[in-house]
């Protein structure tokens, strides 16, 4: 596969991790790095994970991230049922259109793999102007089943989103 025809091919891909434990250096972030590289691989322009306490400060991120227009933003962590899982209530009033397909394919994904505790997840998916958000759950494989959920459908995401013709993918 050429570099032009990867789906992140010329966009720009921001990851925020919402773990406390991660951001105060006493648990190894693991989910970021999955991410980072996959949207690397999809040929995204992406730093390395933003790393945050759970809560407020993942507003900040969103806020700081949304700022640089990227075409993509995904987050991991703070979506289940915990007090300090904020990151659906951090997220919600940056997303103009709601697209709750996607979250519920991508909670369904776990489910069909046998995790009952996929749909604890409260992840919201949808469009921040012109950036397609997605809150994805914390752990490697939730991680993991996401981006193949993800893998299917973000081409035709990001060419509907400047308004292109749905035939265009």
């Amino acid at each position: 596969m050429s570099d032009e025809t990867l789906v992140g091919a010329g966009r720009h891909a921001v990851v925020i991790v919402a773990s406390t434990r991660a951001a105060r250096g006493r648990y190894p972030d693991r989910s970021g790095p999955i991410l980072v590289g996959r949207l690397r691989e999809w040929g995204f322009e992406v730093a390395g994970p933003i790393v945050v306490p759970d809560g407020d400060e993942v507003g900040r991120a969103l806020e700081v991230a949304l700022s640089s227009e990227p075409d993509l933003l995904l987050t991991s962590g703070g979506t289940g049922l915990t007090p300090s899982d904020r990151t659906p209530e951090m997220t919600a009033p940056f997303i103009d259109m709601v697209v709750p397909g996607i979250a519920e394919a991508l909670r369904a994904a776990g489910l069909a793999k046998g995790v009952p505790t996929a749909m604890l997840s409260r992840g919201l998916t949808g469009l921040a102007g012109r950036t397609f958000v997605a809150n994805l759950p914390g752990s490697k494989g939730a991680v993991v089943d996401a981006l193949e959920v993800l893998d299917q459908v973000l081409a035709h995401i990001l060419v509907q989103i400047p308004g292109s013709d749905h035939e265009s993918v």
